[in-house]
C-alpha cells in the first residue's frame, strides 16, 4: 500500500492504526495526521522502543493495508 494513500485517507484508517496500537490517543493521533514520521515517534514514546523498532511495525502493517480500508 502507498503511504500518500494511507495519509490522504488518514480519517477513514485511523481506526485500524488504533486496533494496531491500542496505547495511542486521540491527542496522539491530531499530532500524526497520517504522517509516517509523527506515527513512528509516538510509537516510540508510547511503547518504548527504538526508532527502527517502529519504523519495522509501520511497514508491516503497511503490508496489510487494503483496499477495504478506504470504503465509505
Amino acid at each position: 500500500m502507498n503511504w500518500e494513500r494511507i495519509e490522504g485517507n488518514w480519517k477513514q484508517v485511523k481506526g485500524k492504526v488504533q486496533e494496531q496500537w491500542g496505547k495511542l490517543t486521540d491527542d496522539d493521533f491530531d499530532i500524526v495526521a497520517g504522517r509516517r514520521e509523527q506515527l513512528a515517534g509516538k510509537i516510540e514514546e508510547r511503547y518504548g522502543c527504538a526508532k527502527e523498532e517502529a519504523e519495522e511495525q509501520i511497514a508491516q502493517w503497511e503490508k496489510k493495508a487494503g483496499d477495504d480500508w478506504f470504503k465509505d
